[in-house]
């Protein structure tokens, strides 16, 4: 069977781009299936360094088309800066890319709607979206009458539906500013100019994708799905309301895509060997202190789209069963092994204490999450630089057992270690086929922090 998907299991930022780009070799197609351009992907080989944000990261390959399903909200500008981004550095994209018409679009209104609507919660605290109109445009293709798909751009009647949107969005937005405000215009001929020129620049790329995905599967062609944000993130199943607006976990794929589950057969869960989070939002294990100081210097833990800094903690290992459960992990990809060097200890979240009771299931609702009290396992860390490594050999003992210890804990085999950005940094257990036991001596006593 030919689908492979590549889900992140925490709150994104896990390396997806790293692991898609090494997998493309062995696949035909490489298809996104949502979020939008509030997504960063990077990607370093041969010392170059990539950043995509809306084109899977498997355009770095030849021999390979990507695709951009109707599940993703298209910003066509930024697109448009990707494709000459590549050309430009002598990817050939080309009949290599393909934008589903049934794509919907992100407007400048959707932007200035994501400024106002990102405000604080009742809790003082803010969402955290990235500003770029991803909630918005998600919201206007639920509600339908005021949606645009990337193929309505080229429909002889569209500059009629334009016109009553833009109308309407006018309306919506003189209602929310709030009194005292400059009112926002927006210049309907000037808008609707700039997105038929981004229309005519995409038209080669644009077209259906959902038979195009179909035939592959059924042809027999080896599909790689390719997630972005991270399944914690995920709109119904994730920390809500801290999370994204699309279903970033293993359920969004068949949905964004329109291919159906018994067509992927091997789901790789991607994992940091510790924490992030960016923005808004409970992180359990959050270290505020050297530990997190060492872990965001040496994972350079800037975000890819908006530079902002991410928080830094501890793996939890509660909240990544979950998402590997939800997602249909088979197997785990433990990610940036190397920035936990030269600590003496590491630790693992295996437990929350809420309110006074120890549970071991990740809680549905925010205010359990945010009074949860890790629970941690506390292993030997070790001093040696794993940049080098290019085998499991290459791994000092104290690395291993705590790969080990997360297989073990998510009950899944850790098949991908990563220990730096480039491609050659990546070690494969192809003999991994259950998770190892915890070496002995290696778990130590729990301790609450």
């Amino acid at each position: 069977m030919p689908g492979t998907c590549v889900i992140g299991l925490q709150w994104g930022d896990e390396a997806k781009g790293k692991l898609v780009d090494i997998l493309t070799e062995n696949h035909n197609v490489v298809a996104r299936y949502q979020g939008g351009a509030n997504a960063g992907h990077t990607v370093v080989s041969d010392g170059e360094t990539w950043k995509l944000s809306l084109i899977p990261s498997g355009i770095l390959r030849d021999n390979v088309t990507c695709v951009v399903t109707g599940g993703v909200v298209l910003d066509p500008a930024s697109a448009i800066r990707e494709i000459d981004m590549l050309e430009s550095r002598g990817v050939r994209v080309t009949d290599k890319l393909r934008l589903s018409d049934r794509a919907h679009v992100v407007f400048p209104w959707h932007v200035i709607e994501d400024g106002i609507l990102n405000g604080s919660l009742s809790s003082g605290e803010s969402i955290g979206t990235t500003g770029r109109g991803i909630g918005p445009c998600y919201r206007d293709k639920v509600g339908r009458s005021l949606a645009i798909r990337l193929g309505d751009l080229y429909r002889s009647d569209f500059r009629s539906t334009f016109n009553h949107i833009i109308e309407v969005k006018r309306r919506f937005l003189e209602a929310s500013q709030p009194a005292g405000s400059n009112v926002i215009e927006l210049d309907g001929d000037k808008i609707f100019d700039q997105y038929q020129g981004y229309a005519e620049r995409l038209r080669d790329y644009v077209g259906e994708t959902t038979n195009y995905l179909l035939d592959s599967v059924e042809s027999g062609k080896p599909v790689l799905f390719e997630g972005a944000q991270g399944a914690l993130l995920d709109i119904d199943h994730g920390t809500f309301p801290f999370v994204t607006s699309s279903n970033s976990s293993g359920v969004g794929v068949s949905s964004g895509s329109g291919v159906p589950g018994r067509w992927i057969t091997r789901t790789i869960g991607v994992l940091k060997a510790y924490s992030t989070r960016v923005g808004g939002g409970p992180l359990p294990t959050e270290q505020d202190n050297n530990v997190g100081k060492h872990l965001q210097q040496r994972g350079n833990e800037f975000g890819t789209v908006t530079q902002r800094p991410r928080r830094c903690g501890w793996f939890d290992a509660v909240a990544t069963r979950y998402s590997a459960r939800l997602s249909g992990a088979d197997e785990l990809a433990v990610m940036l092994l190397d920035v936990l060097a030269e600590l003496d200890e590491v630790k693992i979240c295996t437990g929350y204490r809420i309110n006074g009771t120890v549970v071991d299931q990740f809680p549905s609702q925010i205010d359990d999450l945010k009074n949860a009290e890790p629970i941690y396992e506390i292993l030997p860390g070790w001093q040696e630089d794993l940049t080098g490594a290019r085998n499991e050999s290459d791994l000092p003992a104290n690395a291993i057992g705590y790969i080990d210890r997360i297989g073990e804990l998510l009950s899944r085999p850790v098949t991908i270690v990563s220990v730096g950005p480039d491609r050659e940094q990546t070690i494969f257990r192809t003999d991994r086929t259950k998770p190892a036991p915890c070496p002995p001596n290696t778990q130590q006593e729990r301790a609450t922090v």
